[in-house]
């Protein structure tokens, strides 16, 4: 389980270092192999490559002709490419996912489960801005949303 906030750095090529708290757990469960790709939100997603695999198998089973299945996966499967951490739990980010994300050089990463997401900070900040807004549509549906928990 990946959970968790950490900011991060990227360094003048482009790369990131796994934080810490999860080197352990990437390298047994994949042994560095992930896939980065990139989300609606403008945010990258890195999957190790076991629990990609499964999410790649229910993308494809999405109805071919429904135009909201085609974009989700046009941008999940166009933009999947594999990225392996390297001896120093470094990550190298392809320049066209950076790009996309707008990633500079402070991040934040997040665990998600069963993945990361990756945000350039300034975009981040902003998008935790909008959803805390109170009386925004967003706060509202948070909240909408946390009430339907149970836990």
């Amino acid at each position: 389980m990946l959970r968790g906030p950490t900011k991060i750095t990227l360094d003048a090529k482009g790369r990131l270092s796994l934080p810490t708290k999860y080197r352990e757990r990437i390298t047994a469960r994949c042994d560095g192999q992930l896939i980065c790709t990139v989300d609606l939100r403008s945010c990258l997603l890195i999957y190790p490559l076991p629990d990609w695999e499964e999410v790649a198998r229910k993308l494809m089973r999405l109805p071919n002709l429904h135009p909201m299945s085609q974009q989700l996966r046009g941008l999940l499967m166009g933009y999947a490419t594999d990225v392996e951490l390297d001896s120093h739990f470094r990550l190298l980010i392809p320049k066209e996912h950076r790009e996309f994300a707008g990633l500079d050089r402070q991040a934040m990463m997040f665990g998600q489960g069963n993945k990361f997401e990756v945000w350039d900070e300034g975009r981040w900040n902003e998008q935790l801005s909008r959803w805390m807004a109170p009386g925004s549509a967003d706060a509202a549906g948070l909240t909408a949303e946390l009430e339907n928990l149970s836990y």
